[in-house]
């Protein structure tokens, strides 16, 4: 778990609470209810059973923490099977970024792929960021190579910014796509409207994945590629992380 992730539950499971959330009280006969009133802001259908006995996992967004079943103690980390060395909370975390993600319609989303795509990436992207250009420059080699390109956009300088503001141009431009490429070379939007855009929404998504940077890549298996990644070394990890979910089912698991 990162520093921030960290310091995001544990604020949560001091005084902030989630976001200001109102604390819920579910039956008599459930447990949670309990462990729920001892953390201001949480709810009891965040409260999920946990691999350790007499343990909790909470979730708040992308963040996870493991609550004891009295409610006095909590543990800010990852939890690892020790037998497989399998990263349990990692698990936990790419099933909720998947979840996340799939609320997101495309239709809010800028597109860029190949017929028959292969594999569907989601990237978060700042117009400004150098990086961001640079992965956009090879757009044609990822979709040549069978993948899927999902744009959100993730001004890092936040709202009421010169890169917010093209973002939202680049959205209410006739030809979103291709005004983002443009504006990816540095070029300005054309006779620039003003529209409804979703920008806000991407940016409060990618605060709830725990995007730091772009551009940030989400895989449909939930795993998050902070950074650029070449074409050719992403497509390798795709086919790995493919064939590793198929060895995966084979064995069971």
């Amino acid at each position: 778990m990162t520093f921030r992730a960290s310091v995001s539950i544990l604020a949560l499971i001091s005084m902030l609470g989630a976001a200001g959330v109102s604390a819920q009280t579910p039956a008599k006969s459930d447990p949670r209810a309990d462990i729920a009133s001892k953390i201001p802001g949480t709810r009891a259908d965040q409260l999920k059973q946990s691999p350790i006995p007499g343990m909790y996992e909470l979730v708040q967004g992308t963040d996870f923490a493991y609550v004891s079943a009295d409610g006095k103690y909590a543990i800010a980390g990852d939890l690892y099977d020790i037998g497989s060395s399998n990263n349990l909370t990692e698990e936990r975390r790419r099933d909720a970024r998947i979840k996340l993600v799939s609320d997101m319609p495309e239709a809010q989303m800028l597109i860029f792929g190949p017929k028959s795509p292969k594999y569907t990436i989601t990237v978060f992207t700042d117009i400004d960021c150098s990086y961001c250009r640079r992965l956009h420059s090879q757009i044609a080699e990822y979709n040549r190579l069978g993948i899927r390109v999902r744009y959100m956009f993730f001004p890092r300088s936040g709202p009421d910014t010169e890169s917010w503001a093209k973002a939202e141009e680049v959205w209410c431009a006739p030809d979103r796509n291709d005004a983002l490429t443009h504006a990816k070379l540095g070029e300005k939007v054309k006779n620039p409207k003003t529209c409804a855009t979703p920008i806000e929404r991407h940016y409060s998504l990618g605060l709830k994945l725990g995007v730091q940077g772009t551009p940030a890549i989400v895989l449909g298996d939930g795993e998050l590629l902070p950074g650029f990644v070449p074409p050719s070394a992403l497509v390798n990890h795709l086919r790995t992380t493919k064939q590793a979910s198929v060895d995966k089912v084979a064995q069971g698991r």
